[in-house]
Order: structure tokens, then C-alpha cells, then sequence
């Protein structure tokens, strides 16, 4: 069948085999061919598909390429559309020779003056492709490549200045993303929307809302004004948009005022909806709530039903593997917040299997700082068998050390059957066990040390992120004493030399700087 397909029914199967991630070689094979045949029919835009399509599937054609390549390269000597120069130069940087010329690049920065954020956003990505590649053909090539961004760089600034409607800002925003815009880009696009808040309402609210969410940047008068705005605007607002307003809040841990009033008007906009809701977005919802601390009856009632879980079963089946695990991943993240946090509404347990197969595939192996702060314990509490690395907890947390001291304060050794480095975590309790010291001597007390990297933060300040404060919250539930090591402090200047970071171990465990 595959060799009775036109070049438009072929490119359509190949954005559909990208999508589900397929790995059938032959079949690539042959659709990759009939893309052949019918390079010179498609447009520039359909070239970039192919482009992408065939990196992601990991297909490898020498005359392939070069014809792509020499079919892009045509293309950008005659292009004078800035949106078009972006997609072939986007496109020429996914080929395995992704470099431009002189000419292409000063084909580049003719057109800058002329262009969006997404246009020089486009750039900017194809530019540190070039350079992350290595691909240096002439000398002073990567020079030139970054005189190229520190250009891209002038002009986005220029243009985010002279925005003074946030409608028309936020149609070139909606689509942004990257290390490029993150970090040359980001600060002065908050301090706009900043600016032009008072603009937000019913209309645009969402989406002001979804980008913070994916920026990870914390401004609170942004929030406050999402929230505000969405509390005297609720019903002009579609249903199904609550999701995207809720989010900034769950993933940088923030309470607006009037905490209760929002999450209750949100979710009261939403209930007379969830029957006809997507599975996959009631999942999510919930769980993005869970991490607020936020577990409204009729919801968590709705997801933990029989009816809806055939449901969302059905439809995993039809997802792409990595979207289903996610997925699968979330509903466990809040049926374990649900048994921990809401016991009330007695929901079962029932991901044991599902975890004991996720954590075969774990090594649990630490990182660098992990194994610095793992020897460092060792010696602070008296050996390396007075502390487990890379712990699995009740209900499948996952924790970097653990330790035990006695009513005394002083460690007490683990037997033979402590964690070994690189080694899969290990569960050394009954799943269904409450609290974690359960089985400990009176007074004894367990301990939970967790080393948070920039991920556990805002982007902009050091502010715990939702996912790593509910993790707090179930640990000491369990029994746990937390104590949460931030990047930033491990990596200070204050903490620079070994006597330095044992003492802040001695202080952060017995709270006196003494074994």
C-alpha cells in the first residue's frame, strides 16, 4: 500500500509516524523514498516537516539529504519572506551539514529588521544547532554565528519594546519556547506582560497564564492579576480553560489572595463539565491541584470510578508510549496524594504493580553532587553503613539518603542490605505500610535528605516549585524528618571548602554542628 501513496499522502504518514514515535525501519524506509521522489513538489514549509520528521526518526540517507539540502539552499536564494527564510534556515539546521554560508547568513540578517519574535526566535534556535554541532567548515564561521545572535538579540529587545497592546504581544508569544528565548528573552517579556497586565482579561487570561506556566518564572503581581481577573470574569470564561489558569499556580507553588475563593470558583465552573471532559485533562487537572493541596471531593470521586478509568484505559491504548506513560505517571502521582493527604475519601492504593515495573527500569545511580554529599554523610554520621542512597519510600517516592538516629541523636548502622551506588533503589518495607518508622524503637527518628537542583526552583528566584514542596509534605507524612539540601547553598561560596559543607551536614541533621 505504502507504494501507492502521493507525495502529500506520504508526508502525512511520515508526520504520523513521527508522532507515534515508530521504529518500524522498513516502513520508514519506504515512505522516506516516496518523500524522495517528490522533493521537488513540496513547499518550504512541508520541506521542514520532512526535515524534522525524518531527525526524530533517526533515518540516515546520504543523497537523501543533500537533495533536501540543495532544494532548501535554492529556496533561500530566492525567498525575500522573513516567516519563510526562518522555516528553511530552521530546516537547513536539522540536516546533518546544518552550516550556512556567508551568504546565506548575511541572507539572515538582511531580513531581521522585518522580523516576529517567532521569526528571530527561529533563528536563534538554528544558529545554536550550528554551533552545538561543532560543525565548523570556516574559520571564522562561529564568529560569525554569534555576532549573528548578539544581532537577534538587539532586535528582539527592540521589538519587545515597542509593544503597547498585550492581544497583539501575545499572538507572537502563544508559540515561543527554547533555551535561546529562556535566557536572553525571557526577564524583559515578563517585565512587558508586567506592563501591559491591566489589558489581561476572559479572553486572553488562559494563555497569559499557560505561558507562565511554561516559563517557570515567578512574578507575583502576574498571578495576582490572573487571579483576579479570572474571579470577576468567571462566567466568560469557556470551562475548559480553567486548567491552563490553575497551572502557574500548582508549578510555582503560589497562593494568590483569596486562595479558597479562587481554586472553589474554578473548580465550580468546571463541575457541571467533567462527564464530557477528556480523560487526559481530568487527570492532569487533578493532579495539578493535588500539588497545591487542593483535592475537591466531586472531582477526585469522578477520576477514581471504575467507568472513568475503562475510559482512560481505551484511550492510552491509543497514545503514543511516551504521552501514555506520562499520563499513567500522573494518575499514580495522585492516587498517591490522594492515600496520603485525603485517607477520608478512601481511595485504594492501587499502583503497586505499575511502580515495581517503572523502578526496574531505574538504576537509581546519583549524580555528581550526590555522590559528594553520599561520602560526606558517610563520614558525618559514622560510616557508610549509617546511610541508604537512592531510597524507595512508601507509595514510591524516591529519595537521595536516608539515616536513622536514636533518641540520643546518635545514627544507628543499617545491616547488610544498604543501598549499593548505581544500584536500583530498594524497598525494605510492606507497601502498605503507614509511616515509614513504624518499626523503629520508641523515640527514634527517620531522616530524608534530598539535594535539590535548579529544576526543584522559579527560574527567577529561589523559590520552591509545587512538585518538590508536595514531595515534603508526603515525606513527613510518612514519618520522614526532611532535610532538603538547595543547589545553591551546596555550591556556595560559603560552602566552598569540605570542612565548610560537613558542618552544614552536622547542623542540617543534629541542629547543633556536633556528631
Amino acid at each position: 500500500m505504502s507504494e501507492e501513496l502521493t507525495g502529500q499522502q506520504a508526508l502525512a504518514v511520515m508526520g504520523a509516524m513521527e508522532e507515534m514515535e515508530t521504529r518500524d525501519s522498513r516502513l520508514i524506509k519506504k515512505i522516506a523514498s516516496i518523500l524522495h521522489k517528490n522533493l521537488d513538489n513540496y513547499k518550504p514549509i512541508e520541506l521542514l516537516k520532512i526535515s524534522q520528521a525524518l531527525t526524530c526518526l533517526h533515518f540516515q540517507s546520504k543523497e537523501l539529504f543533500v537533495r533536501l539540502r540543495e532544494l532548501l539552499l535554492s529556496y533561500l536564494k530566492i525567498s525575500v519572506k522573513p516567516s519563510e527564510i526562518s522555516v528553511l534556515v530552521s530546516a537547513i539546521s536539522m540536516l546533518p551539514s546544518p552550516h550556512l554560508d556567508e551568504a546565506g547568513i548575511s541572507r539572515i540578517e538582511a531580513v531581521l529588521p522585518q522580523c516576529d519574535l517567532n521569526d528571530l526566535n527561529s533563528f536563534a534556535t538554528s544558529v545554536l544547532r550550528w554551533i552545538q554541532c561543532g560543525h565548523v567548515y570556516l574559520d571564522n564561521t562561529t564568529g560569525k554565528q554569534l555576532k549573528l545572535l548578539q544581532k537577534l538579540d538587539h532586535y528582539s529587545h527592540q521589538r519587545l519594546q515597542k509593544y503597547n497592546n498585550l492581544n497583539l504581544l501575545w499572538e507572537e508569544l502563544r508559540s515561543l519556547k527554547g533555551d535561546w528565548f529562556a535566557e536572553s528573552l525571557l526577564e524583559d517579556t515578563i517585565a512587558t506582560l508586567q506592563c501591559l497586565m491591566d489589558q489581561i482579561n476572559y479572553i486572553n487570561v488562559a494563555g497569559i497564564a499557560s505561558f507562565i506556566s511554561r516559563s517557570n518564572y515567578l512574578n507575583t503581581l502576574l498571578l495576582d492579576k490572573i487571579a483576579s481577573v479570572t474571579l470577576q470574569q468567571i462566567e466568560k470564561i469557556h470551562p475548559f480553560s480553567i486548567f491552563s489558569i490553575i497551572l502557574p499556580f500548582s508549578i510555582l507553588n503560589y497562593d494568590p489572595p483569596q486562595r479558597d475563593e479562587f481554586f472553589g470558583t474554578c473548580i465550580q465552573h468546571l463541575n457541571p463539565y467533567l462527564s464530557i471532559l477528556d480523560p487526559l485533562m481530568l487527570v492532569f487537572l487533578g493532579f495539578y491541584l493535588a500539588i497545591h493541596e487542593y483535592f475537591p471531593e466531586n472531582l477526585i470521586k469522578t477520576i477514581f470510578n471504575i467507568k472513568f478509568l475503562g475510559r482512560l484505559d481505551s484511550q492510552l491504548e491509543l497514545l503514543c508510549s511516551s504521552l501514555s506513560t506520562r499520563v499513567q505517571v500522573r494518575l499514580m502521582e495522585l492516587n498517591r496524594a490522594v492515600c496520603l493527604e485525603c485517607p477520608e475519601y478512601q481511595i485504594p492504593w492501587f499502583h503497586d504493580r505499575f511502580c515495581q515495573q517503572h523502578y526496574n527500569k531505574d538504576t537509581g545511580s546519583l549524580n555528581g553532587a550526590q555522590q559528594q554529599i553520599y561520602k560526606m554523610l558517610a563520614e558525618v554520621l559514622g560510616g557508610m553503613n549509617c546511610v541508604k542512597a537512592s531510597v524507595l519510600t512508601p507509595y514510591y517516592h524516591t529519595i537521595d539518603f536516608e539515616c536513622i538516629l536514636d533518641k540520643r541523636k546518635k545514627p544507628l548502622p543499617y545491616g547488610s542490605h544498604n543501598t549499593t551506588l548505581g544500584k536500583m533503589p530498594e524497598m525494605h518495607w510492606e507497601p502498605n505500610t503507614p509511616r515509614v518508622g513504624s518499626r523503629l524503637p520508641p523515640g527514634t527518628e527517620r531522616i530524608a535528605l534530598e539535594f535539590l537542583d535548579l529544576r526543584a526552583f522559579c527560574k527567577n528566584v529561589p523559590h520552591l516549585k509545587g512538585k518538590s514542596a508536595m514531595k515534603k509534605r508526603h515525606l513527613e507524612i510518612l514519618g520522614y524528618r526532611v532535610i532538603q539540601i538547595p543547589h545553591f547553598e551546596w555550591n556556595s561560596m560559603v560552602l566552598s571548602t569540605k570542612g565548610a559543607r560537613m558542618d552544614y551536614l552536622r547542623e542540617c541533621i543534629f541542629g547543633d554542628g556536633k556528631s
